[in-house]
């Protein structure tokens, strides 16, 4: 199972690297979880450095993949080059979105008809893409879900883990993270917001 974390030039690192440290609180032989960049290195909005461990291409043969956000988004949409790259397609894969990676699998034709979350900054861009944004941390439509928030990309963690291996390890997952002192209430609240998704999945 490879999850692909897909993180730009200009990455918010609170997106991609809380979503990679409790992706990796499963702990299966065959779970893998990857950074996956356009380039061998990318720089951070604030300046930290990361080594892709997956190409694009990686990403898009992966089983999920979850669109970090980053001060470069717009660049990144705008550059045709790097966007072919990305062969997403919802009917073999999760997919993932968190604030402006929104605006990625908007730009993608993947949130059609969808309603999706984003981040403030980010809104106006992702509605003038066609999308519809509404005001809460997270949704899903099927396989793909988008969050709004950087510290939402627990509930897109969540929500992959819950997914692709079940309830019981996406909160054991939040439990590991989460305060102490506090671990009951994270993990709730977390579940409350990825559930209504997930029982809707198992309806249909």
């Amino acid at each position: 199972m490879h999850i692909a974390i897909l993180t730009f030039e200009g990455f918010n690192e609170l997106d991609s690297l809380i979503a990679l440290g409790i992706l990796n609180r499963v702990k299966k032989p065959d779970w893998r979880v990857s950074i996956a960049c356009p380039s061998a290195e990318v720089r951070s909005m604030n300046g930290v450095v990361l080594k892709a461990q997956a190409s694009l291409e990686d990403a898009s043969q992966a089983d999920a993949v979850i669109v970090g956000s980053g001060a470069l988004t717009r660049e990144v949409v705008a550059d045709g080059a790097l966007m072919s790259r990305l062969t997403l397609d919802p009917a073999r894969q999760l997919l993932g979105a968190q604030c402006s990676g929104t605006l990625v699998l908007a730009k993608l034709g993947l949130l059609q008809g969808v309603p999706a979350c984003t981040d403030l900054t980010t809104r106006p861009w992702v509605e003038a893409a066609g999308v519809q944004i509404v005001n809460q941390p997270f949704m899903a439509n099927g396989n793909v879900a988008t969050a709004g928030g950087c510290l939402a990309s627990q509930y897109l963690a969540a929500w992959v883990i819950a997914r692709l291996e079940g309830v019981e390890a996406a909160r054991n997952a939040m439990h590991y993270v989460a305060p102490v002192g506090e671990k009951d209430d994270y993990v709730e609240r977390a579940m409350r917001n990825i559930m209504p998704f997930l029982e809707r999945v198992a309806v249909e």
